[in-house]
């Protein structure tokens, strides 16, 4: 018993050290606590206030997205005549300049179009001089109608001048029937006398007036002949326009057998072959203007308040990294987000609705030197910043 009361007092202040040791390193002390309380506050303030700050000062002044892609006015290449092809003189990826040769079409028939305009041309021409010998031709025939009129007005005075002597003739004799100084025989001459001259006067009028209306033909003639060439040569003759216009037009089809760059570019999507029969209108390939591209950055809507036209932006591209910053400025936006002009539009008027967040694609010009700098392509990712303080 006297070794355990002993023993006893020696465990206790062991256990008491290790308590105290524990609770000094697990407790923290009062007179520790509010200082330590007070700091954590500080350091809660000083966050929100540069949280504040850099929303007030920066943040607030530029918006940014990732959601942007290069985009352009692609050119489509498309052959205004149908034919064979014959030659391709460019491939996918290749530079191109405007009124290049990209390719050929089989031309025979139109060069024989072109052959037979001509010939037609020439027929036109020669149908004009002939024209103008045939329009001569009835004006003398109306000079000559003319003529005949004064033939015929004198033949016709000379038979009403017979019928006059023929009248006094037989008027003189009829009076001398009855005293028996004139035979009956002498009578019945003069009588047929008269006949006859009465007879050749009504002739010779009805001579003037054929003579007259054949005049008056002649010259209608001669009117409507000279009324197709007035005022023309056989330059400017309606019907040798008409032949000039179909060798041009001929012309025209043998020229667009050869197809050449609308634009500088590239090219891409080629679809034709040597050899291939192409349409009219038909897709042969397209050329891309990598000097005249922009962005469509997908803007948030809550983010577009203080966007405007004029802005200045700063774009990078994944293509590039974030060494090369490339310079624009908004243009534009677009009509509508591309929910409203997706294949399928969203049916909100559902019961089941969640609110999403609209983009609406803004369109950013890039700077055209830093473009031939740094080229891009179609559909290449950017990264967006519009500085909200330029100019609006």
């Amino acid at each position: 018993m006297n070794d355990d009361a002993q023993e006893q007092p020696a465990e206790t202040p062991n256990m008491h050290s290790n308590a105290g040791a524990d609770g000094s390193g697990a407790v923290i002390d009062k007179k520790n606590r509010w200082p330590l309380l007070l700091g954590l506050g500080l350091a809660v303030v000083v966050i929100v206030g540069i949280y504040f700050l850099y929303e007030m000062f920066i943040a607030s002044l530029s918006v940014s997205t990732d959601n942007a892609y290069v985009a352009g006015e692609t050119a489509e290449v498309t052959p205004l005549t149908s034919g064979r092809v014959i030659e391709v003189f460019v491939t996918d990826t290749q530079p191109v300049r405007r009124g290049q040769i990209l390719f050929r079409l089989e031309d025979a028939d139109q060069r024989i179009a072109l052959a037979q305009a001509q010939a037609q041309l020439d027929y036109a021409k020669r149908n004009f001089g002939q024209s103008l010998a045939n329009s001569d031709a009835l004006g003398a025939a109306a000079d000559a109608s003319t003529t005949q009129i004064g033939a015929a007005q004198a033949k016709l005075a000379s038979a009403q001048a017979a019928l006059v002597k023929a009248q006094t003739d037989y008027n003189r004799r009829a009076s001398l029937a009855g005293s028996g100084a004139v035979s009956a025989e002498e009578l019945t001459a003069a009588r047929e006398a008269l006949s006859s001259a009465q007879a050749a006067e009504h002739e010779a009028q009805a001579g003037l007036a054929s003579a007259r209306a054949s005049s008056v033909s002649a010259r209608r003639q001669q009117e409507a002949s000279r009324a197709l060439i007035r005022g023309a040569n056989s330059e400017t003759a309606p019907q040798v326009l008409l032949a000039k216009a179909q060798v041009e037009n001929a012309k025209l089809a043998l020229a667009r057998t050869v197809i050449r760059a609308p634009i500088d570019g590239v090219v891409a999507r080629r679809t034709i072959q040597v050899g291939q029969k192409v349409e009219n209108g038909q897709a042969a390939m397209s050329i891309v203007p990598v000097d005249q591209l922009y962005v469509d950055a997908n803007f948030k809507e809550d983010q577009l308040g203080k966007v405007r036209s004029g802005q200045s932006a700063k774009l990078t591209s994944d293509f590039y990294g974030y060494d090369v910053v490339f310079h624009g400025k908004v243009v534009g936006f677009a009509g509508g987000t591309g929910a409203a002009f997706s294949l399928i539009p969203a049916q909100n008027a559902t019961g089941n609705w969640i609110k999403v967040v609209q983009r609406l694609p803004v369109r950013i010009e890039l700077d055209p030197q830093e473009l031939k700098q740094h080229p891009l392509r179609i559909g290449l990712s950017m990264e967006a910043k519009i500085d909200l303080t330029s100019k609006k």
